[in-house]
């Protein structure tokens, strides 16, 4: 059996693969405030061999679509399947109504609205420059369902601080 590894930040890193990873990468700092924490040019300085952007105690990996790498020949981008996606990101925040207007600001194209979920929080989701699909909201699947805001709560909570 497998066992998990418990002395790192994040056990389960996405990766992605962008044509244009550098614009990718400045592109997720701008609209969803990732950090950069490594980025490997190739020769060429437009090949992203590997970059490692983090957010909180999360990670994403990425790289350009053809920079030399056998897991290339394995993906494709969503602009080629019709922009469907077989697995997506979830990014947990703070406060989706400012990272919505942020990621609208730079360009993000809106598939699913900001609202308020039934199981709680409030999300959207969204593409990014290439096609992506990133799905950003406060629920936090770490903290116990107790401690999650619900829609009637915040709504709530609203209005009692309007002094309604």
């Amino acid at each position: 059996m497998n066992t998990p590894v418990n002395t790192t930040r994040s056990s389960i890193i996405p990766s992605l693969r962008y044509r244009d990873a550098l614009a990718a990468i400045d592109w997720l700092v701008a609209a969803f405030g990732f950090t950069k924490q490594a980025v490997f040019v190739a020769n060429d300085n437009k090949t992203v061999q590997h970059a490692q952007l983090t957010y909180g105690n999360g990670m994403i990996m990425l790289g350009s679509v053809d920079n030399g790498g056998e897991a290339g020949r394995f993906m494709v981008q969503p602009d080629e399947i019709g922009l469907r996606e077989t697995q997506g990101a979830y990014l947990v925040v703070s406060d989706a109504d400012a990272v919505y207007a942020t990621a609208k600001s730079v360009g993000a194209e809106m598939v699913l609205d900001i609202r308020d979920m039934d199981y709680g929080g409030r999300a959207f989701t969204c593409r990014d420059l290439e096609g992506h699909l990133w799905s950003i909201g406060t629920y936090d699947p770490w903290q116990p369902e107790s401690s999650q805001p619900k829609p009637d709560s915040a709504i709530e909570h609203a209005q009692e601080s309007a002094g309604r």
